[in-house]
C-alpha cells in the first residue's frame, strides 16, 4: 500500500481539438512484488488529513480483499481546458472522475475506455437510471463509464448571516424576489455579499443555464441526431441576467468579487463572506473537507421554480478509466470502481462499511444526492447507513423535503462546455457593466453558440 501522491492533476474540459494520444501511457504497471499497480484519483488539493486517513483505511480494506492490486492514490481535480494535454502527457490517474457534461465530448474524442462488458458482467446495466446511463453511452451503443453520483441544483445559504440580518434560517427564500430581498438585508446588516454567483471558467454559463431552467426556459434544443439548436435568447435567461444586474447594481448586495468559479465561491462561502449562492446539491462534503466550513453555518434549500415549464438542472460525475491502460490494469480498475464507488450504492454490507469508515474518520456521511439508481434503492441505502449519518440533515431539510417535487432536467448535450464559456461572457458583462444591454448580449451569444453547434 502506498500513500496518496501529492500530485495535482488538473483535468480540463472539452477542447474540440483535443490532442492525439499516440505514444502516451498512464497505465498501471507490475510492481516488484508482482502486483498490478493502479493509480486512482483521491481528492482535490486542500483536502484535510482526515479525508486521507479515511482513504488509507479504505485502501487497506480493498487490498486485503484484492492482494494482487496495489493502490496508489493521486491528488486530482477536474477544472477546465487542458484535459487532453494531461492525458497525452500521462499524468492522469488510471481511474478518475469526469462531469456528465464532459463525457460526450470525451467519448467523441476517444478519451474514455469501453466498459460495456464489465457493467453487464457485474449486472448493473438494468439498475442505472436510464437518463443517467445515457450520459455515458456513445453513439455506438457502448458504455464508457460508471455513473457514481448525481446532484440537483440547490441554493446554499449561511444560517449565521441570516440570523444577523433578522432572517429565519429555517425558512429560507422560496422565490427569486425573496432571494433578492434577503440578499439586501444580509448586506445591509453585515456588509457581506448577500448573494454571489460563479462567473468564470465555464461555471458562469453553468449557473446561468441552471437558473434559466428553473425559470422555465432552456438554452438548447436537442434534435436527437447529435445536433442541436441554440435557444439562449429567451425570456428566462433574460430574467436570470436581470436578477444579477439588480442584485449587483440596484441593491449593492452582490459584493465586489465578480470573478468566482466553483472553487473560489466555495472558499468564500466557507469563510463566511457570502450569504447565498447556487450550485449542485452535493457540495457540503467539499465545503467541510476541503474549505474548512463550520457545519453550524450551513443551510440548503431548493432553487425557486417559476414559469410554465420549470425544472432543476441535474448533473453529476462518472468514474472512468484512462484509454491508455493495458488489459490487466483495466481489469484492476473495474475491480476498484466496483468496490470503491458502486457497491455502497446497492449492497448493504458495503454501504455500512463505507459509511462506518468515513464516519470514524470524521468525513461527511448522508449528504443529500439524487440517485443514480432507483429512488427506492437510494432510500433503502439511507436506511442502511442511518446510524452513521453525521451531516446536519435538519439544516438541509428545506432541500431534501422539496426536491422530489421538482422536475429534473439534464444539462445541454451538445458542445456543453463551449457554450457555457460563451455564456460566461454574458454573466461577466452584466456584473461589470451597469449599463449592459442584456438583449444585445443574448442575441450575440445565441448567434455564437449556434455557430459552435454547427461546427
Amino acid at each position: 500500500m502506498k500513500s496518496p501522491m501529492k500530485a495535482l492533476v488538473a483535468g480540463v474540459a472539452v477542447l474540440t481539438t483535443a490532442g492525439a494520444l499516440a505514444g502516451c501511457s498512464s497505465s498501471g504497471s507490475d510492481s516488484a512484488d508482482g502486483k498490478t499497480e493502479l493509480r486512482v484519483a483521491t481528492f482535490p488539493p486542500g483536502a484535510d488529513a482526515a479525508a486521507y486517513e479515511a482513504f488509507a483505511e479504505q485502501e487497506k480494506q480493498f487490498e486485503k480483499e484484492h492482494p494482487d492490486i496495489d493502490i496508489v492514490g493521486v491528488e486530482y481535480e477536474w477544472e477546465g481546458p487542458t484535459f487532453a494535454v494531461q492525458l497525452a502527457g500521462g499524468s492522469l490517474p488510471d481511474v478518475f472522475t469526469v462531469p456528465f457534461t464532459d463525457s460526450k465530448t470525451l467519448l467523441e474524442n476517444g478519451q474514455l475506455t469501453d466498459v460495456t462488458d464489465a457493467i453487464e458482467e457485474l449486472g448493473y446495466t438494468d439498475k442505472f437510471n436510464p437518463i443517467i446511463l445515457d450520459g455515458v453511452t456513445g453513439d455506438d451503443g457502448k458504455i464508457y463509464g460508471f455513473p457514481r453520483q448525481a446532484y440537483a441544483a440547490a441554493l446554499h445559504y449561511n444560517r449565521d448571516l441570516f440570523e444577523q440580518a433578522g432572517l429565519d434560517p429555517d425558512s429560507p427564500p422560496e422565490t427569486w424576489d425573496e432571494i433578492r430581498e434577503a440578499a439586501k438585508k444580509i448586506t445591509d446588516a453585515t456588509g457581506k455579499a448577500g448573494y454571489a454567483q460563479m462567473a468564470i471558467n465555464n461555471t458562469g454559463g453553468w449557473q446561468l443555464t441552471s437558473q434559466t431552467v428553473a425559470r422555465g426556459g432552456r438554452t438548447q434544443t436537442d434534435n436527437g441526431d447529435g445536433t442541436a439548436e441554440s435557444t439562449i435568447d429567451n425570456d428566462a435567461t433574460k430574467a436570470a441576467l436581470q436578477f444579477l444586474h439588480d442584485v449587483k447594481w440596484e441593491d449593492n448586495a452582490f459584493g465586489s468579487k465578480v470573478d468566482l468559479d466553483w472553487g473560489t465561491i466555495n472558499q468564500e462561502f466557507a469563510a463566511g463572506n457570502i450569504g447565498m449562492y447556487t450550485s449542485g446539491s452535493d457540495i457540503y462534503t467539499a465545503l467541510v473537507r476541503d474549505f474548512g466550513m463550520d457545519s453550524d453555518i450551513y443551510g440548503m434549500t431548493v432553487v425557486p421554480m417559476e414559469g410554465d415549464d420549470p425544472g432543476t438542472l441535474g448533473g453529476g460525475d462518472i468514474a472512468v478509466i484512462s484509454p491508455t491502460v493495458d488489459d490487466t490494469t483495466k481489469a484492476a480498475a473495474v475491480t476498484w470502481i466496483d468496490w470503491y464507488y458502486m457497491q455502497k450504492l446497492m449492497d448493504k454490507d458495503a454501504a455500512v462499511l463505507d459509511a462506518k469508515t468515513l464516519n470514524e474518520s470524521g468525513q461527511a456521511v448522508g449528504t443529500p444526492l439524487l440517485p443514480v439508481l432507483s429512488r427506492e434503492l437510494y432510500d433503502e441505502s439511507q436506511e442502511w447507513i442511518a446510524d452513521y449519518i453525521n451531516v446536519p440533515v435538519d439544516q438541509m431539510a428545506p432541500f431534501s423535503d422539496r426536491i422530489w417535487d421538482q422536475t429534473p432536467v439534464g444539462e445541454p448535450k451538445v458542445k456543453t462546455q463551449e457554450v457555457y464559456a460563451l455564456l460566461d461572457t454574458a454573466v461577466q458583462t452584466v456584473l461589470t457593466d451597469q449599463n449592459a444591454d442584456i438583449d444585445a448580449l443574448l442575441a450575440q451569444v445565441q448567434t455564437d453558440a449556434q455557430a459552435k453547434l454547427d461546427e
